[in-house]
């Protein structure tokens, strides 16, 4: 007799692509765009869009996804809070840095940021500060870094080529992007001075035996941050860096 056959009692096919239907809707949110329609989400899962609408109800109901009716729009809900909470408590190098970020918080006095690898680009996982500052550079733990950043530099200087989304491509088309990311593995330290901002972040590198494994930013007003990486304050983030690197047993650390 013609006609498809039904899977084994076990398969399991069709929950796996709910699952990685739910992942891509999770996944279209970003730091730039925390706000989408139903019909954007319909065009990332490539679907019609009363399934679409089926997978963003049962987010909602999971708490995963809020709607807003008056704007039409979805946004992540507060159960990603939660589980973003879980993951930062259960990454070992978080908890690791505590001490760390806020020695190095109470020598410069300025804001200082934890960073890691996620597969596209660095990704904040803790932030520490002094409250008492009358200027105060907020940053939001979980907010996603652009390879332009100093932490993205560090993270194309140090991670494998083919472990950064298009870096191989760009490094043969730019001359200067391949002598930036020289100078950065030279001197562990990467600098970004956005012009339209005025904030200026200077950032090093933590390793563990395989290699690169998180990214100490401090981030401060270009007032208050001196530029190059000849600065004290360039100097006492290095040897944070350094610190971890030792704490964590890697023999990449150095004086």
């Amino acid at each position: 007799m013609n006609g498809s056959r039904p899977g084994p009692p076990g398969d399991t096919a069709p929950v796996i692509q709910s699952v990685q239907r739910a992942a891509t809707v999770l996944n279209a949110f970003t730091v730039g765009r925390p706000r989408l329609t139903l019909g954007e989400i319909t065009a990332r899962l490539g679907v019609s869009k009363p399934t679409a609408h089926r997978y963003t109800k049962a987010l909602r109901e999971a708490d995963l996804l809020r709607f807003d009716p008056v704007a039409g729009l979805y946004s992540l809900g507060p159960q990603v809070l939660t589980l973003a909470a879980a993951v930062r408590a259960g990454h070992p190098i978080i908890g690791a840095s505590g001490p760390f970020l806020e020695e190095l918080v109470r020598t410069v006095n300025e804001t200082v940021v934890l960073s890691v690898w996620d597969g596209e680009g660095p990704i904040v996982v803790r932030v520490d500060d002094n409250a008492n500052r009358l200027v105060r550079i907020s940053i939001r733990a979980g907010s996603r870094l652009s390879l332009e950043s100093a932490q993205g530099r560090l993270f194309c200087a140090f991670l494998d080529l083919e472990d950064v989304p298009g870096l191989s491509a760009r490094l043969r088309r730019s001359r200067e992007l391949r002598a930036e990311l020289e100078e950065i593995r030279a001197r562990r330290l990467a600098t970004n001075t956005p012009q339209a901002t005025g904030v200026r972040t200077i950032a090093a590198p933590v390793f563990e035996e395989s290699g690169i494994t998180a990214a100490i930013a401090i981030v401060g007003t270009t007032v208050t941050v001196p530029p190059g990486a000849g600065s004290a304050m360039a100097g006492a983030l290095a040897r944070t860096a350094a610190a971890m690197t030792r704490e964590l047993g890697s023999t990449h650390s150095r004086a």
